[in-house]
C-alpha cells in the first residue's frame, strides 16, 4: 500500500455550487493511503504555529462512483483552514470502482491511518481530531469510531481514537434510514452498497448499526437539512455510550447549504461546528 506524498493534482469533480462563495485553496499536500486512483487525501494546514485541531472529511455521493468526490468538500475545508483548523479531505472508492462492502470500508480505515502520520509531521493536536461526513460520508464519520466484531466489513478492531464527529445531513443508521436515504439519492443507494437489503444480509446491517455498535466519541453533532433527525433508537444508543449528542435541524435548507460557506444555513451552524472542532483544547 502506498503512503507517500503525491505531486499529482487532486481529482476534479462537480462542486455542486459549494464554491460559489469561496474559492478552494491549493492543498499543502496530497497524501496517498492506497495504490488505487482514489486512495488519497488533501491536507490543508492553517497559518501559524499550532498545534491545530484536525478535521478528517468524508464526502457524500450516495456511495455510487461518478456522482461526487472530495472536490466539493474543498471549499468547506478551505473555510476551516482559515479558522485555524487543519483538514484532511478524503477521497475513496464507491460502488462501481471497487467500493461498497467491504472496499469502501477498507479505504476509510486506511485513510484513518493518515491521522497519526500527519500528527507526527505537522503541529496537529491529536487530542482534537474530528471525523466529518456529508450525506453518505456520515457512515465513515461514525463507523471508524465504532468497536467492531468479527462480522464487521474488515474483522474485529478497536474504535479509532478520535474526540468527536460532525454529520452534515447524513444518516445515523443506514438500515433504519434506508428509505429516506434512497429518496434523497433518488435511486437505490443503500442495498447496492451493502450487497443486499436488510432481509438478505442482516448481519452486515447489524455490524454497523449504532444500536449495537455506538460510536465511541465525546461529542457527535448532526446538522440536518433534507434528512430528518436520527431515529430515536439510534439517538438513545449514542447517548447511552456516553456521547454528548446535539442535533440541529435546518428546515428549508438544501442538502448542500449546510456545508456551503456563505450560505445562511452554514452561517447559522458554523459557530456550533467550530466550537466542536476546537473542543477538548488542552490548557497551555
Amino acid at each position: 500500500m502506498a503512503t507517500g506524498t503525491s505531486s499529482a493534482a487532486p481529482a476534479g469533480g462537480d462542486t455542486f455550487g459549494t464554491d460559489a462563495h469561496l474559492e478552494p485553496s491549493e492543498p499543502d499536500a496530497v497524501l496517498r493511503y492506497a495504490d488505487h486512483h482514489r486512495g488519497f487525501a488533501e491536507l490543508r494546514l492553517p497559518v501559524g504555529e499550532g498545534p491545530f485541531p484536525l478535521a478528517v472529511i468524508f464526502h457524500g455521493g450516495c456511495w455510487k462512483t461518478g456522482v461526487a468526490n472530495q472536490a466539493y468538500m474543498a471549499p468547506l475545508a478551505t473555510r476551516w483552514q482559515g479558522q485555524g483548523i487543519a483538514t484532511l479531505n478524503v477521497d475513496y472508492r464507491e460502488v462501481g470502482d471497487g467500493g461498497g462492502w467491504p472496499g469502501s470500508f477498507a479505504d476509510w480505515q486506511a485513510a484513518a491511518a493518515l491521522i497519526d502520520r500527519v500528527s507526527a509531521a505537522h503541529p496537529i493536536d491529536r487530542a482534537r481530531v474530528t471525523l466529518v461526513g456529508h450525506s453518505a460520508g456520515a457512515l465513515p464519520a461514525q463507523w471508524l469510531a465504532m468497536a467492531q466484531g468479527s462480522d464487521s466489513p474488515l474483522g474485529a478492531r478497536e474504535p479509532l481514537a478520535v474526540r468527536a464527529a460532525i454529520v452534515l445531513d447524513g444518516p445515523a443508521d443506514i438500515g433504519a434510514e434506508r428509505t429516506a436515504f434512497d429518496a434523497l439519492c433518488e435511486f437505490s443507494a443503500v442495498d447496492p452498497f451493502m450487497g443486499g437489503d436488510p432481509g438478505a444480509v442482516p448481519a452486515r446491517y447489524g455490524a454497523i448499526t449504532p444500536a449495537d455498535h455506538a460510536p465511541q466519541l465525546e461529542e457527535l453533532l448532526f446538522v440536518q437539512a433534507v434528512l430528518p433527525s436520527p431515529p430515536e433508537p439510534a439517538q438513545a444508543a449514542i447517548r447511552a455510550a456516553g456521547t454528548r449528542l446535539e442535533i440541529r435541524e435546518n428546515p428549508g435548507a438544501s442538502h448542500f447549504d449546510v456545508l456551503t460557506p456563505g450560505s445562511e444555513a452554514h452561517a447559522a451552524n458554523e459557530p456550533a461546528m467550530l466550537n466542536l472542532l476546537r473542543g477538548g483544547e488542552v490548557a497551555r
